[in-house]
């Protein structure tokens, strides 16, 4: 019996019925090892790694990935979008008012869809997407004793 080893960003890539390129692998490696991640730092990290790639291109392999399930696009209220490689479990957001600051939540209840609706109108309802909004520790004021 042999152990099975973790996918390759090129097994999951092709798995995902996608054209493997170095950007792509890239990409995807740069967001699964990054946080929450704004296009623009991608770009910069992918350049690090392969070279020049244009903006334009990171827009669209990002939006290939995410299409595909292989990352997550987020896009808190007035906040430009920020992608994730924690995908597939229906986790929600954190954010901090002041600095922006993002954090994973695990559901607040249960299975997926975390939440019921209180009125479907008949929607199969399978995710929700919870942001909670408030202060991170850095930017909260000090509470003295």
């Amino acid at each position: 019996m042999t152990a099975s080893r973790p996918s390759t960003s090129a097994e999951e890539l092709r798995g995902a019925g996608l054209r493997v390129t170095a950007a792509r692998v890239a990409l995807l490696d740069t967001v699964r090892q990054g946080g929450h991640l704004g296009v623009e730092t991608v770009a910069a990290e992918v350049r690090r790694r392969i070279g020049h790639v244009s903006l334009q291109a990171v827009y669209e392999g990002l939006s290939a990935l995410s299409a595909a399930g292989l990352v997550r696009r987020i896009e808190p209220a007035g906040s430009a979008a920020l992608y994730e490689g924690r995908v597939g479990d229906n986790h929600h957001h954190l954010v901090c008012r002041s600095c922006g600051a993002v954090a994973d939540v695990d559901c607040a209840v249960g299975e997926a869809p975390c939440l019921t609706a209180s009125d479907g109108q008949g929607f199969e309802v399978d995710e929700a997407e919870v942001v909670y909004w408030g202060l991170c520790p850095g930017c909260s004021p000090s509470r003295s004793a």
